[in-house]
């Protein structure tokens, strides 16, 4: 049979992993040495050369965009419609089963999936419902909590009541959590993989039908799998040593969401008999690159061992600037990108990467005064950021009392126990006498026109707003922004967020004391306005129109984990 198709494209090393004899198989694809290709093509060589049914062949991608590729690829390769393979996210994929055999699974024929959003919002209604203050207990910590359990395969019956009262009032949120969406036939994310896990292990024909039809499967970026995605391929295929996973242990980045680079090593323990391919010529770096890379990376503990190479020649060397400071990088990267432009090259081929979205600040201001377009990937500009937004509004509200939209932002942010009807009440007293809503609050409070608990509620928040004016009056433009960014209840409240959101955010606003640190009154001609008035038009300035349109050509800026897998 003529296999020159499938495996004329590929290296000798993709050869070996493409047409591998029917065994467990990890192959370990370094940055960029055409793993998605592999992958195909080993589809691609069970149908056609195996004579594999694609009715055989399960195939897990992290995205839905890399699966769709995956479908077309195999459709063009093949010539034959691809549409109906199970070739889908986790996610997706647990989906499809769950909606197969949902009496199995214990679940209403019309269970709706909750997004994380829907999620919370769920949380929120029963922390309300349990009558527990979700300022002791926030929200999104809970959820968080939640989702790290079943990730672990962990319900509630599983955890054992130690005593620590953390522990057991969480684990009380997390039982009633469960009753209610099993109840109201809702499943999240996290649940949606430990019921397709939990379906098949409780339904041993189920599981049978599964493990004689799938003899086959296939998964990309295994280094991302977390526990309960791992349990649920050991189930598929145990006893069949018919797993063949791409990972690559040098790019495992996602531990912080529960990520475990563990299941590479375990894969090799609880699949004894496999085949480890390696894949170490890159397509998409020069010389110079892999070589900087390869000697960083070795300094890493417990690796697998890679060295990727090129024959593409070693292209530029590597340019190393030190700058002096942030402004100095900020003024270096963008002088680069200017000449980059003059000399005839396309905004859209450069990128700015950064460890943290904080650090866009200083770039973004550069580029702004350069006039040059450009686009934050997969996030806001700074000065459009919901924690920067809310310290701005405690700012001008607490030098302005009648600034509205600054009130209706930062009344409730942290929730201080302001009801809608109060501040319903508020708006229509404010608009009915043209009022501002401030002059409208003190109103409500001097006539009583308050139940005791609401009228404590908004006092106590007029009195912080009145504090903040006061304790600031006098301070630097930066010592203000941390006072209030501090005594505000901002930073505490962002700390509480125990996902990474909640320490970007902490990070963002320390970057926001570091830009009123940074800030320089006398580059704006109003000199009728104070330092700290100046600031916020700056940053209300800043954070306008400027960003530029998904398909404009600009420069784009983005952080190393939301640059994996793209190319400049």
């Amino acid at each position: 049979m003529d296999v020159s198709s499938i495996i004329e494209p590929l290296n000798d090393a993709q050869r070996l992993a493409v047409s591998a004899p029917d065994q467990a198989v990890l192959v370990l694809a370094g940055a960029g040495s055409g793993k998605t290709r592999v992958l195909v093509h080993r589809i691609a060589w069970h149908i056609k050369i195996n004579q594999v049914s694609p009715y055989h062949i399960l195939a897990v991608t992290f995205t839905n965009k890399a699966a769709n590729e995956m479908r077309s690829r195999i459709e063009d390769l093949l010539q034959i419609p691809a549409r109906s393979m199970w070739i889908g996210t986790f996610h997706g994929l647990a989906h499809r089963l769950l909606r197969q055999h949902a009496k199995d699974a214990q679940l209403p024929d019309n269970f709706q999936v909750m997004d994380s959003d829907d999620q919370l919002r769920v949380v929120k209604r029963l922390l309300k419902s349990m009558n527990i203050d979700d300022n002791k207990w926030p929200p999104k910590q809970v959820q968080w909590f939640i989702n790290a359990q079943k990730e672990e395969g962990i319900r509630a019956r599983h955890m054992a009541d130690d005593g620590d009262f953390y522990q057991r009032q969480m684990l009380a949120i997390y039982r009633s959590y469960e009753d209610f969406c099993q109840r109201s036939g809702l499943v999240d994310f996290a649940e949606l993989l430990l019921r397709a896990h939990e379906v098949l292990r409780d339904n041993p024909e189920l599981l049978t039908f599964y493990r004689q039809r799938f003899q086959h499967v296939l998964v990309d970026e295994f280094q991302d799998t977390n526990t309960i995605q791992y349990a649920w391929l050991r189930l598929l295929t145990e006893g069949f040593n018919n797993l063949f996973v791409v990972g690559d242990d040098d790019q495992s980045i996602y531990g912080w969401r529960g990520a475990k680079i563990e299941n590479l090593f375990a894969f090799q323990k609880h699949y004894p008999d496999h085949q480890v391919i390696r894949l170490e010529q890159n397509y998409r770096s020069t010389g110079h690159i892999l070589k900087a890379a390869n000697t960083l990376i070795a300094h890493n503990d417990a690796r697998m061992g890679k060295q990727l190479w090129t024959d593409s020649g070693d292209g530029e060397a590597i340019s190393l600037y030190a700058a002096f400071n942030e402004q100095d990088e900020a003024w270096f990267v963008v002088e680069k990108i200017r000449q980059w432009i003059a000399d005839g090259g396309l905004r859209s081929e450069a990128a700015i990467l950064y460890r943290s979205n904080a650090q866009s600040r200083q770039f973004e201001e550069r580029l702004m005064t350069a006039a040059i377009p450009y686009r934050v990937y997969g996030g806001l500009r700074f000065f459009e950021r919901m924690e920067v937004k809310n310290a701005l509004a405690y700012l001008r509200l607490a030098s302005h009392h009648d600034d509205d939209p600054s009130f209706e932002r930062v009344v409730n942010t942290p929730t201080r126990g302001i009801g809608a009807k109060t501040l319903d009440d508020m708006r229509l007293l404010a608009r009915d006498n043209a009022l501002s809503l401030w002059q409208a609050a003190e109103h409500m409070l001097i006539h009583s026109m308050l139940t005791p608990r609401a009228a404590n509620a908004l006092s106590g928040f007029l009195n912080l707003i009145r504090q903040l004016g006061q304790d600031t009056s006098s301070l630097p433009l930066h010592e203000t922004v941390k006072h209030v960014v501090e005594r505000s209840g901002l930073i505490e409240l962002y700390q509480k967020e125990k996902q990474d959101k909640g320490e970007t955010r902490v990070e963002n606003l320390e970057e926001l004391v570091n830009a009123a640190r940074l800030f320089d009154p006398d580059l704006i001609d109003e000199n009728n306005l104070g330092e700290l008035d100046l600031f916020l038009n700056h940053a209300a300035l800043e954070a306008g129109d400027m960003q530029a349109e998904a398909d404009q050509d600009c420069v784009q800026l983005m952080t190393l984990h939301s640059a994996k897998g793209l190319e400049f």
